[in-house]
């Protein structure tokens, strides 16, 4: 089975190898890591004991940030390593554990690549979150009886049809899984369905909670209000967006700037990918506005920012910062079908949150928020300039909103201490076999 799939990648590498050389040379993708992508990575302590937890982006490292934690914490005698899939995702692991803990990139599904990566990290279980199940990943883990546990799992409504087509060649990997630790019982009934044995699942809530902190203020939001000359102006925060987000964000506050009840709003627009920052930079300046980048505002290329410029929030690590500062937010990659960004972290700063329809990788978020009128859902553009508009107009409604919202955080807290628990109980498990 495993030169199967060899063979598939093979097929499917060579298919998207036009793409993989276009973003290699335009947007400086790719270009790292390569060797660990074969599976030659060492471990720092190869003399403990092992858990290797993957996480494929920024929002999946993020997410670990309790459970390792805990970890450290509870299992002291283990190394903990983390791999990653994309650069971004690298950089905000190394961001977060420095040198304390091994970062890599995670090896290619090539049956040689998987082999040497056991071979030389020798882990005692894996952890995997959110779902990132590969076959020959799972096959390898599978003949040399380590667990294998998905963490924070879901499957969104996007995907499930997608995995039933090809549910024949899905079931026998969901199988070998040990653990399907669910954000929710829907998501916990769809991998069963998938090939999941009943037992495997663990309904635990989702992590992000648990990660988002709970404060208003974050260090360093002073300094970054001082130098882009927002210090006591409205502050409208465009989050995650998309493409053709901006454009509509853009539009709305031009509309808005012309109310004279809007003179002080000021505009930051964060975009979920980096390597859209100069697109995004081209639009503001295309859309009539002056540009100011807080790229350069931060490495002092540049020392402060006109009063009236739209900001664009191009470095990593910083929207928390922008948030902060935020009289409304609204979290991107939802007006269009990209299943939304991470609408906890805003909430649970106690922020008048906004986002569009499509937000299929947050579906049970979503859900317990609007029935808690913690946030607001938006069809499009004209109802999301109404919403901002209420929300600049009337305060005291758009803090209400916020409370609700981050009182629904704090109430969903608690999937840590369920997974930590659940690991620790499954590793006694391997012990005394």
């Amino acid at each position: 089975m495993k030169l199967f799939n060899d063979f598939i990648y093979l097929l499917a590498l060579i298919v998207i190898s036009p793409k993989i050389l276009f973003r290699v040379f335009t947007q400086n993708r790719y270009r790292q890591g390569f060797s660990e992508r074969l599976g030659k990575v060492r471990r720092n302590s190869p003399d403990k004991k092992c858990i290797w937890i993957h996480a494929v982006s920024v929002g999946e490292v993020n997410a670990t940030k309790t459970i390792i934690a805990e970890l450290k914490k509870h299992l002291p005698q283990f190394e903990i390593v983390l791999s990653a899939t994309t650069d971004t995702g690298i950089e905000q692991a190394r961001k977060l554990y420095g040198a304390d803990l091994k970062v890599f990139y995670f090896p290619l599904d090539f049956s040689f690549a998987v082999h040497r990566a056991f071979k030389n990290l020798k882990p005692d279980i894996c952890l995997l979150m959110e779902l990132e199940v590969w076959p020959n990943f799972t096959s390898k883990a599978n003949q040399l009886k380590i667990p294998v546990v998905v963490v924070n799992g879901r499957i969104s409504d996007r995907s499930f049809p997608k995995y039933n087509l090809i549910k024949p060649f899905v079931k026998p990997v969901f199988g070998k899984v040990s653990l399907f630790l669910a954000q929710s019982e829907e998501y916990a009934r769809r991998f069963i369905s998938l090939g999941g044995r009943k037992e495997s699942a663990v309904i635990t809530s989702s992590l992000k909670y648990d990660t988002a902190p709970m404060t208003e203020k974050v260090e360093g939001t002073d300094l970054l209000a001082s130098q882009l000359s927002i210090t006591g102006k409205r502050l409208f925060v465009a989050g995650g967006t998309g493409p053709k987000e901006e454009k509509i964000i853009l539009d709305i506050f031009k509309k808005l700037k012309k109310q004279d009840n809007y003179s002080d709003l000021r505009l930051v627009i964060v975009p979920r990918k980096p390597e859209r920052f100069d697109e995004v930079a081209k639009l503001i300046k295309n859309s009539g506005f002056e540009l100011v980048r807080y790229s350069k505002i931060k490495s002092g290329e540049k020392e402060t920012a006109n009063q009236d410029a739209v900001i664009l929030g191009d470095t990593m690590g910083d929207l928390r910062k922008f948030y902060s500062l935020a009289a409304v937010v609204f979290v991107g990659r939802s007006l269009v079908p990209m299943g939304g960004s991470d609408m906890i972290e805003s909430a649970a700063m106690g922020k008048c949150t906004i986002f569009g329809p499509h937000t299929f990788n947050f579906k049970q978020t979503v859900q317990t928020l609007l029935q808690a009128q913690g946030a607001f859902e938006v069809g499009d553009e004209k109802e999301l300039r109404q919403t901002i508009q209420k929300c600049l107009d009337e305060p005291q409604f758009a803090q209400k909103i916020a409370q609700n919202g981050q009182k629904v955080i704090k109430e969903n807290q608690g999937a840590t201490q369920k997974t930590i628990a659940a690991i620790i109980r499954l590793l006694k498990e391997q012990n005394s076999r």
